[in-house]
């Protein structure tokens, strides 16, 4: 499953790899590419949309 998620709240590379790393931690093999200038996080997953956004949201990055 294809995700394209904007994360407001995403300001630099460290708030990029940290939600990396949060949905790394819900998926370990997803495939995340996160850009703090579009605040656009595109993810490829087999976890559901419903986990990446809690554990977006967890890690302290709320998803609009």
């Amino acid at each position: 499953m294809s995700l394209q998620l904007k994360v407001p709240s995403m300001a630099c590379s460290a708030c990029s790899s940290t939600i990396t790393q949060a949905i790394q931690a819900v998926d370990p093999t997803a495939i995340v590419q996160a850009d703090p200038k579009t605040k656009q996080v595109n993810v490829e997953t087999q976890a559901s949309e419903t986990a990446i956004k809690e554990a977006i949201a967890a890690a302290g990055y709320p998803v609009s």
